[in-house]
């Protein structure tokens, strides 16, 4: 698929930048796989605090898969109520989990992946919990208790699979590369391309971006210069595991018999199918065109990101037929809807060296303004890389939202999070969960206090009754644009 986005330049001019290439002869950038350009205090600070906060506990060395924590021999406890008496609605619920391995003995450190949620699909509720690691082999999944319903627990990794997951970023960021088509007249080579290139000793062309730093490089066409790169794509993965560890990458229901149900929430639940924030506007139902159609009169909506935000797209484009692949519009009400794709790493089919923008850079090209409104969602793609990559990349693009804030501070910005997915070893290996949700809390913390607006698409895909999926079903999806509508459009209460 193509990031294509057709420019009417009489509704909508956009300055963007030229990603200049340039053939690097410094020979730092072959003795390792990943180059950053140098940071500010303030930002290399950040960035190790940030490392700080997320940093995961540490597996004991592993001896044998018979060692690992296995949910059939798990159990779980309810301790006694605070006080005593029957649990109501509105209380705090608190599950007790004790993790043990495959042999029957009880685990004794910490770092297991768990998450939780509570459902009812009669009822078409769901919320999810939260899962506090102890650090010696047992962890809490919290609640708050909304109506009863059905506790489910997953064991998503052990903690002995994070090991292998962090060590794969670490030895291999290159895993999943990608490649660029140099042509010129009669001649097409093509060349691996990455954010991180394994060392050797053949030239790089250097496309790092010169107004975000963003740095990205292809190896040198034997014959054709740099200058010749018509395309990006995605080029493969390689799997390189070690004896037996497939086996760790498996997910497990712990079972939580029927109990009273639950919600710990700072973001919201699913009642009747509609999700029901807790903080934040009124979340109101848009299931019409006209509905949409009336909230986004007059309005630009520019949407940046991955294919899940293309999604969005998609779903505003079915009630605002488009004139171009990534453009929709309504003259009626004088509506414009645009999607664009972040810049590399992006694993889309082929897209046009023309069409690789980078977030920061379209975002200084908007005027902004009340009737701007922007939304990005960029996480998927930075899965196999170095956490280092994400920060940075999230770090330009707060500092280009910044800058539009400062400039037009009506501009409405919204970020959806990550979501969880259906892991196959495929995914597992370049996309887990927990790759998600490292980045995930890099996110949050990159663009805590800013006047910009969360969709927690985290929470909603858990809490949903639906299967996990990289690109969750319409029912979450037609939910997930609520949300975004109901900031476009708040309810008013008086």
């Amino acid at each position: 698929t193509w990031c294509l986005l057709i420019l009417y330049t009489v509704l909508w001019q956009l300055n963007s930048t030229v990603i200049l290439a340039r053939v690097s002869t410094d020979q730092y950038m072959h003795h390792g796989f990943c180059t950053f350009r140098p940071l500010s205090n303030e930002d290399a600070l950040e960035e190790d605090l940030i490392l700080d906060s997320i940093a995961w506990p540490e597996a004991p060395a592993l001896v044998s898969l018979e060692q690992t924590s296995d949910p059939s021999h798990s159990t779980f406890t309810i301790p006694p109520k605070k006080g005593g008496g029957q649990w109501h609605v509105g209380d705090q619920l608190e599950v007790m989990i004790q993790m043990y391995d495959f042999q029957g003995q009880p685990k004794k450190s910490g770092g297991d992946f768990l998450v939780a949620r509570l459902h009812d699909q009669a009822l078409g509720a769901g919320v999810a919990g939260q899962v506090v690691d102890h650090l010696n082999g047992y962890y809490s999944a919290v609640f708050t208790l909304l109506w009863e319903g059905s506790a489910e627990v997953t064991l998503v990794h052990p903690s002995e699979a994070i090991t292998v997951l962090q060590r794969l970023n670490s030895e291999q960021p290159d895993r999943i590369y990608f490649q660029s088509v140099f042509h010129s007249g009669s001649v097409s080579e093509t060349a691996t391309c990455n954010v991180c290139l394994h060392p050797t000793h053949k030239p790089l062309c250097n496309y790092t971006d010169l107004h975000t730093g963003e740095p990205w490089f292809c190896y040198k066409p034997k014959t054709l210069s740099c200058d010749a790169r018509i395309n990006h794509s995605r080029g493969g993965f390689t799997k390189n595991l070690k004896d037996k560890e497939e086996k760790l990458f498996q997910n497990f229901l712990v079972n939580v018999r029927k109990n009273s149900s639950v919600k710990y929430g700072h973001s919201g639940y699913y009642y009747q199918g509609e999700w029901r924030a807790l903080g934040g506007p009124t979340v109101r139902q848009f299931n019409t065109s006209s509905a949409i159609s009336q909230c986004l009169k007059g309005k630009a909506v520019h949407l940046y990101g991955d294919s899940t935000i293309r999604q969005w797209f998609e779903h505003l484009n079915e009630a605002l037929p488009g004139t171009g692949p990534f453009m929709a519009f309504n003259y009626a009400k004088n509506i414009m809807v645009t999607y664009r794709c972040h810049g590399p790493p992006i694993r889309f089919g082929t897209v046009p060296t023309s069409q690789l923008r980078y977030i920061a850079n379209e975002l200084d090209g908007l005027t902004g303004g009340s009737n701007t409104i922007v939304v990005l969602g960029i996480w998927s793609h930075f899965s196999t890389f170095p956490i280092e990559v994400y920060i940075r990349r999230m770090q330009s693009i707060r500092r280009a939202v910044l800058r539009l804030l400062d400039r037009a501070p009506e501009t409405l910005v919204i970020i959806r999070t990550a979501n969880p997915k259906a892991l196959t070893l495929y995914e597992t290996l370049t996309n887990s969960d927990w790759y998600s949700l490292q980045r995930d809390k890099v996110l949050r913390a990159v663009f805590k206090g800013l006047n910009v607006r969360l969709v927690d698409a985290w929470e909603m895909g858990l809490a949903h009754h639906l299967p996990h999926s990289l690109h969750p079903q319409p029912p979450i999806i037609r939910n997930m644009i609520d949300v975004l509508l109901s900031y476009v459009c708040p309810q008013n209460d008086g």
